[in-house]
């Protein structure tokens, strides 16, 4: 199949695979999920459950704009006495409460963070170095036998300069944007770039 010939994708039986999807929608995953290891790894790590976990997450909810917003949409009704005697530890919340001060201190730093994604965009850029993508091709073995290609295989790029608008656009959901990132993207790859506009999975090394 010619370069041209993606361009009729799923013409030979390639969309039978829902996860054989255009770069511009897996790499929106890809940045989800970046950012979702982003946000794990740099929160508070001891659980909930422990005195210092517990009080980790109640001075962040009470210190930072927002905090009692998230917590009341996770549930928490408690009265303001009860909240400073959760963040002194002098009084323990039951299970229930627990995991609703779990999810706001989750929803919270979710929410920071997106709302000021200059922090993601540094962590992909690295420094300049960039961020190492791996760019696994489309599943063949629902494309009809003639038209499959023997050279697809997982490539690996240290892609920069790309990752501020890749990052403004997963925020506002320009799938448009993202389009042209990702051709931007797989244009460094050599003359068969054109068989890597649809993927199965690309990994940010971030």
């Amino acid at each position: 199949m010619s370069t041209d010939g993606w361009k009729n994708f799923g013409k030979y039986g390639a969309a039978d695979d829902p996860e054989n999807r255009h770069g511009k929608i897996v790499l929106a995953r890809a940045l989800e999920d970046a950012l979702e290891r982003m946000i794990i790894e740099g929160g508070i790590k001891s659980p909930v459950t422990t005195r210092r976990g517990l009080t980790a997450r109640m001075k962040y909810l009470t210190t930072t704009q927002g905090g009692a917003q998230a917590m009341a949409d996770a549930g928490i009704t408690a009265v303001p006495k009860t909240i400073s005697a959760w963040t002194k530890g002098k009084q323990h919340p039951l299970p229930a409460n627990l995991d609703a001060i779990d999810t706001a201190y989750w929803n919270l730093r979710a929410a920071n963070i997106l709302n000021n994604p200059g922090a993601f965009k540094q962590h992909l850029n690295n420094a300049g170095k960039g961020t190492r993508v791996e760019i696994h091709p489309i599943n063949q073995d629902v494309v009809d036998e003639p038209r499959r290609r023997d050279n697809l295989r997982l490539r690996t790029l240290q892609v920069r300069y790309v990752w501020d608008e890749a990052v403004d656009a997963m925020v506002a959901g320009d799938i448009g944007k993202l389009e042209e990132i990702w051709d931007d993207v797989i244009a460094d790859l050599d003359s068969d770039w054109g068989a890597y506009t649809y993927v199965r999975h690309i990994g940010l090394g971030a």
